[in-house]
């Protein structure tokens, strides 16, 4: 049906501009270029202006009723592709959403946890440095020291490279 109505409008634009163009207004128009002249010899004496004007008038009638036509059944359709769009939108947003607030849940979890293991591994630091300063766990606990308490690595720098003699200015 939507593809009936392009194919009419096209005829009817077609057909219209020609109707137009074969008229001759106050100035002659292109009629005279198909040798219509003065006298319009083609559709009679006084038949001619009479004629092309009722075909004008009812191809204008048909282009704009068509036109109508066409804007009304695009509309229809493009309404029915937005809400298709809207709706694939709206449950993309969903799921989005969805999962946003899994990984914010997931997210407080993992917070809760640190926090008790933080809480935890602070009392057992408290212990473990009580029970000895050299960062040694008290035989049979079987708690290992923290890296708080135990001796730092020390590290050797090594020796700076000799400084090379300036080239000697060549002239």
């Amino acid at each position: 049906m939507y593809w009936a109505l392009i194919v009419l409008h096209i005829v009817v634009c077609t057909f219209l501009v020609l109707v137009v163009l074969l008229q001759a207004g106050k100035g002659g128009g292109i009629g005279i270029a198909f040798g219509g002249g003065g006298s319009q010899t083609v559709f009679g004496s006084s038949g001619a202006g009479n004629f092309l004007t009722r075909l004008t008038a009812i191809c204008a009638t048909i282009f704009f009723l068509n036109s109508m036509g066409l804007a009304y059944l695009s509309s229809r359709s493009d309404s029915t592709r937005l809400q298709q769009l809207a709706t694939q939108k709206a449950a993309a947003k969903k799921t989005d959403d969805v999962a946003k607030n899994k990984v914010i849940a997931d997210v407080e979890k993992a917070r809760e946890a640190l926090q008790k293991q933080a809480a935890t591994e602070g009392s057992a630091g408290a212990t473990g440095a009580a029970a000895g300063a050299s960062g040694a766990a008290a035989p049979g606990t079987g708690t290992t020291p923290s890296p708080a308490t135990a001796p730092a690595a020390t590290t050797e720098t090594p020796p700076a490279a000799p400084a090379k003699p300036a080239a000697p200015d060549k002239k």
